[in-house]
């Protein structure tokens, strides 16, 4: 039948589908009343935050709302998703503890789905809307099912490193007892048990006000690309490639070499709270192998492009490869000399 392209098995027969409905995605109404109520709650908790919350509830609940956002950037993002760095056992424990506290699904899910944004970037397949808007990559993405173009193309992201972590396979598996134990029990029970708070209380600012709070800054890594005004087309005014050199113009380097520990997720380079993070890892030798590229290497491999014709990205990680190998593994304490 005429647009009748693909073809879905409903209880053992095969009916076809139309190439709209093939790349349909429909909403998640639980996701949907989730939000509604984080925002909802969440802004209705700032102002109990100001009235009435103590000083130890309002301390408690930014320390794990920044330990929620850690186990974001410098776990799913920078460790899972994109491999910038290993971790010893003990500290990818840790990191997978606190992406439980930030409430945004399992690692598996979250590594999968930014693996597939950033194979997708700027591509209607991308299931955060990179060729939208800020809104639609940073909440109206998160509300809706894959389609079941998405799913298929899904199944073609190498997650089999993810597959062989231990520790990211154990939270999948008991991801929803992980979910109620750590990012509601705990902080209701502290704040409601040693600091006094009325129940009240604690639901609104430990719960609902740091879901707020770690939603939106985690939904970041996914759409920072437009809060700074990055958009397809774009250059630099005054030279197409000195965003690589001086690693300015953070989305554009990071979408084309991704496998960098310094590549902050809101926009800095170097200097941001992951990525010196990342370096007391290393320096307490719980992080190995911390991956970056200097200008020197992206200067080098950009001149190599340009003799050779070959692909940018192809000569830049030629390059990283080698400085990496000549580098000293703690060359992380002396970013000037190095980078």
């Amino acid at each position: 039948m005429p647009g009748q392209t693909k073809a879905e098995t409903v209880e053992g027969v095969q009916t076809p589908m139309t190439e709209q409905e093939f790349k349909k995605r429909d909403a998640n109404w639980v996701l949907v009343l989730f939000y509604i109520h984080v925002y909802v709650l969440g802004t209705y908790a700032i102002y109990v935050t100001f009235t009435s919350a103590s000083w130890s509830t309002i301390l408690f609940t930014g320390l794990i709302s920044l330990l929620g956002v850690l186990g974001v950037t410098v776990g799913v993002h920078r460790l899972w998703a994109h491999r910038t760095f290993t971790a010893t056992a003990p500290l990818r424990v840790f990191l997978m503890l606190c992406q439980t506290m930030a409430g945004q699904g399992t690692i598996y899910s979250r590594v999968q789905a930014h693996r597939f944004h950033h194979a997708k970037f700027l591509q209607d397949e991308d299931p955060y809307y990179s060729k939208e808007s800020f809104v639609y990559a940073q909440l109206h993405g998160n509300l809706l099912n894959y389609s079941k173009q998405q799913e298929q193309m899904l199944l073609n992201v190498d997650m089999s490193d993810i597959a062989s972590d231990r520790i990211v396979m154990f939270q999948k598996r008991y991801y929803v007892l992980l979910y109620i134990a750590l990012n509601v029990l705990l902080p209701l029970n502290t704040a409601f048990q040693y600091f006094g708070e009325s129940v009240a209380v604690s639901i609104f600012v430990s719960f609902w006000l740091r879901s707020l709070i770690v939603l939106n800054v985690g939904n970041l890594v996914n759409s920072a690309h437009f809060v700074w005004s990055i958009h397809k087309g774009f250059k630099p005014t005054d030279s197409n490639s000195i965003f690589f050199i001086t690693k300015s113009f953070w989305p554009q380097y990071h979408y084309m070499l991704p496998h960098d520990y310094q590549s902050g997720e809101f926009g800095d380079y170097a200097t941001g709270t992951g990525s010196t993070m990342i370096r007391v890892f290393a320096a307490l030798d719980l992080a190995k192998e911390l991956l970056t590229i200097s200008s020197v290497a992206v200067r080098n491999g950009l001149t190599i492009a340009v003799d050779t014709k070959r692909p940018i990205v192809e000569c830049i990680e030629e390059q990283r490869k080698l400085q990496q190998s000549a580098m000293p593994e703690n060359h992380f304490l002396n970013r000037e000399k190095f980078m």
